[in-house]
């Protein structure tokens, strides 16, 4: 099938990789001229494994082109894909102007039959207001006829970065929102090469599946740093309660990891969007305020343990290990780490920061007095305490007797728990983690 899909963000790009990769012909269209002049020269504008080198591949084979003129490449499209950025506004509701500024752009330019796709994470409802921007438009253009024939499908996206390209081709299952079989048949073609379940379901709960999705997981990641918070001062370990609860099927071992908060593209702006849309109807979804709240309060209760533990932080040295808001992504969007640098920075401290592929993006969001060392090491280097915020697996397999020596005061906190293995209190390292029952400096801790 011929696709042309419209967006290149993170979405955007890995489905239309994905789908190139599935032998299809895809036209990805953006109004960004420069990204798209790096996508010609095979270059990805984000960090993501493996990303690139299928890019190069495709681009090769021909199965991939990129360009800002839709008019050029609409009309030979059998598909249209919607995969532009849906941010939240200040009230957590979908901005949605993109999307129907793009549906709008589509009607004017489309004379033929093709089926639209929306996988843009949107509110109920949209996908029918996107047909009926783009039947309008075309009606203005004197084709109404044909605008009969447009069909709509919410295929929602279920990618995580840093396994995006993966998921794409070994998902948990294809969502499929739709009104007639003629459209989920075409789809299922579209997918053919993916061995998953096909779950067909109303446009209206498509939009849904999303974002209730992300909304929660995000509460099971809310529940266990609860929980570490009272496991602090009781001698029991978070980790192991969460391998406990975990191993029930009914549970679930996923997304029970206590730390310093989600963060990312998803998971704060789909958890707001269903709060605000529950608010919308009349309801107040009590439990996603619950969800929020302790996410923002967590990393603050980090950031005051570190003070507890060390006293004023005015003119102290900081290195922190770690930018993005999880690892193999250079993302930093809503990353509890930023916040966490920013909090010390407004105490007083002097930050030292490393990140193995984010701190291009960092450098955008953080103040100029933060310092950017070229390795793990040199950013420890001098530090009163380290601060792990990402729990990059190349930080495992740095010389701690090496750190040690680098460092004033041999002492870590670790927002991760990806240490709390290493014997680090053995090896003359003060080591703090979340909810792992260290009752040394835990009953403050509980107080916050």
């Amino acid at each position: 099938m011929n696709l042309v899909i419209i967006g290149t963000g993170y979405v955007g790009l890995t489905t239309g990789l994905g789908f190139a990769s599935l032998g299809h012909r895809v036209a990805c269209v953006d109004t960004d001229a420069a990204k798209v002049a790096r996508l010609d020269l095979g270059e990805a504008p984000f960090y993501e494994p493996g990303l690139e080198e299928t890019l190069k591949r495709l681009q090769e084979q021909g199965r991939i082109v990129f360009t800002t003129d839709l008019e050029s490449v609409i009309g030979e499209a059998d598909i249209v894909m919607f995969a532009v950025q849906t941010p939240p506004r200040a009230n957590g509701e979908a901005e949605l102007s993109y999307l129907m500024g793009a549906a709008g752009q589509v009607g004017a330019l489309l004379s033929r039959e093709a089926l639209l796709i929306v996988k843009s994470t949107v509110p109920v409802g949209t996908n029918r207001k996107v047909l009926a921007t783009v039947r309008s438009a075309m009606a203005l253009q004197g084709r109404e006829d044909l605008s009969t024939l447009i069909r709509v499908a919410s295929v929602p996206e279920f990618l995580r970065e840093g396994a995006a390209l993966d998921d794409f081709l070994h998902p948990d299952r294809i969502v499929v929102g739709a009104d007639d079989e003629v459209v989920f048949q075409t789809i299922e073609r579209l997918h053919e090469g993916i061995a998953a379940p096909v779950v067909r379901v109303r446009l209206e709960s498509s939009e849904l599946i999303k974002v209730c999705a992300n909304a929660f997981l995000a509460t099971k990641i809310s529940f266990i740093n609860e929980v570490a918070n009272i496991v602090e001062g009781t001698g029991a370990d978070v980790r192991e309660v969460a391998r406990g609860i975990g191993l029930d099927k009914r549970i679930g071992s996923q997304f029970l990891r206590a730390g310093i908060g989600f963060g990312g593209s998803c998971f704060p702006k789909d958890v707001s969007a269903l709060k605000s849309y529950a608010g919308i109807h009349g309801y107040d979804f009590k439990l996603l305020h619950a969800v929020i709240e302790v996410n923002n309060t967590q990393r603050h209760r980090f950031v005051q343990r570190i003070v507890e533990t060390m006293g004023t932080l005015k003119g102290r040295k900081l290195a922190v290990w770690g930018l993005a808001f999880k690892p193999d992504t250079d993302d930093i969007r809503e990353s509890a780490a930023i916040a966490v640098v920013r909090d010390l920075l407004g105490l007083g401290a002097e930050v030292s920061a490393y990140d193995p592929k984010a701190m291009r993006n960092a450098r955008t969001a953080l103040p100029e007095s933060v310092h950017f060392a070229p390795t793990a090491m040199d950013a420890a280097s001098g530090a009163d305490a380290l601060v792990v915020l990402t729990e990059w697996p190349e930080f495992l397999q740095v010389s701690f007797s090496t750190l040690k020596a680098q460092m004033v005061e041999p002492m870590i906190f670790d927002g991760r728990n990806c240490f709390a293995d290493l014997g680090l209190v053995a090896l003359g390292f003060q080591y703090f983690g979340v909810g792992l029952g260290n009752a040394e400096s835990a009953s403050s801790w509980m107080r916050g």
